[in-house]
């Protein structure tokens, strides 16, 4: 029997909702990050959850152009299509591995966060297999975040297991700071006092790691006290980073301030305009209703593209260089915006869901105010259906 052959053609995205990364952007923010710490400090650029929703292996790339020496990711399965691409710099396991990775880990020279002796012996044992010597770990320690790392009173038998391994070396120590932004935070100084406390008990063996990390992008900014020869920003790279607080307030200054860009504009094209009389419901539900005559625009972007609801008949959009306010419940495909009183608006006009233009800025932050999140569930959120273009 003659079976049937199925030709799968593949076609360019032609759905017009698309995501626009400037790499000059990304350049210029780590350009600005290296300046801030100084040169004696190796910038580790944190490339996980595939470079917060912006593209690891292209931010990756230009990264690496850039100079930078090290990235962080979460895992070895972010990791691995960074080496498949070429990517050479060295890349840091920021959450560990699972059983079983650590054959592919020691292969792909890759080097790998730890803080139990079961880690250790398992990259011992795949090390000697391999025959590697002086696999390079970095040790991390809960100074008390309570996620990852090592209680200071477990650490002599993880630190003894590294030490008297024939194929590990204890290249790095970490921890990472609960509340970096919150300015009066008692929390910050118990952290840092129990992982130098840690960092002491090492140097009395003998041991000082070559490596030294603590900071993210709040503590690069505001804890000098945190900067110690390594530090591993992320949300700054893509030009944000969140607001820095004191006694429960918002506080800000010439020294809280990193002069960062953001990389991402997001748009979208109207799609259908709707002429649609007074007191007429829109969308879902039928949750907003017209006070007047108006003009809707329908827009081919939704919640499954990552445009929070939250943002319903509270965000806005920017056409033809004016705001549009949304109107009705963002759905799963479609938005509405109410663009009357806009001159002009025609299908096919480019609309900015997050970005700016000509002074006008619909960005993350707006839209994480408005959804009552942060800044990084915004970028993370914008889905695998809105294809990025890079320039």
């Amino acid at each position: 029997m003659k079976v049937a052959t199925i030709e799968i053609v593949t076609r360019a995205a032609t759905r017009p909702t698309w995501a626009e990364v400037s790499l000059a952007n990304l350049r210029y923010n780590f350009g600005i990050v290296q300046q801030h710490v100084g040169p004696s400090v190796t910038v580790s650029a944190v490339v996980k959850a595939d470079a917060y929703g912006h593209g690891a292996v292209e931010c990756a790339r230009a990264l690496e152009d850039e100079g930078a020496r090290w990235l962080g990711v979460t895992s070895l399965d972010e990791a691995i299509p960074l080496r498949e691409s070429g990517i050479q710099t060295r890349i840091l396991l920021m959450t560990g591995f699972w059983r079983g990775e650590e054959e592919e880990i020691v292969q792909l020279q890759l080097t790998p966060t730890v803080w139990e002796t079961s880690q250790v012996e398992r990259l011992e044992s795949a090390a000697a297999r391999l025959g590697v010597a002086k696999f390079p770990v970095h040790l991390k320690v809960d100074s008390g975040m309570g996620r990852l790392g090592v209680a200071p009173d477990d650490a002599a038998n993880v630190i003894a297991a590294i030490c008297t391994s024939s194929h590990l070396v204890l290249e790095g120590l970490s921890t990472h700071l609960a509340s970096s932004e919150i300015l009066d935070a008692p929390s910050v100084g118990d952290q840092l006092r129990r992982f130098m406390e840690l960092r002491r008990m090492l140097q009395a063996e003998g041991i000082e790691p070559l490596l030294v990390h603590v900071a993210n992008t709040g503590a690069v900014i505001a804890r000098p006290e945190a900067l110690f020869n390594m530090v591993r920003p992320g949300i700054a790279l893509y030009g944000y980073y969140l607001p820095f607080e004191r006694a429960g307030r918002e506080v800000s200054g010439s020294k809280l301030r990193l002069a960062v860009k953001p990389i991402l504009t997001w748009k979208t094209k109207v799609l259908s305009l709707r002429d649609v009389r007074a007191n007429q419901a829109l969308g879902y539900g039928g949750t907003y209703v017209t006070k007047g005559p108006a003009r809707i625009a329908v827009l081919p972007v939704g919640y499954a593209d990552g445009l929070n609801r939250a943002l319903s008949s509270r965000g806005r959009v920017i056409v033809r260089e004016h705001y549009a306010p949304i109107v009705g419940r963002i759905s799963m495909d479609l938005t509405l915006a109410d663009v009357t009183g806009i001159s002009g608006a025609s299908v096919g006009d480019e609309v900015i869901l997050l970005g700016t233009l000509d002074g006008l800025n619909t960005d993350a932050r707006e839209h994480a105010a408005l959804a009552n999140t942060n800044v990084y569930e915004i970028l993370c959120g914008i889905s695998k259906r809105v294809p990025r273009k890079y320039s």
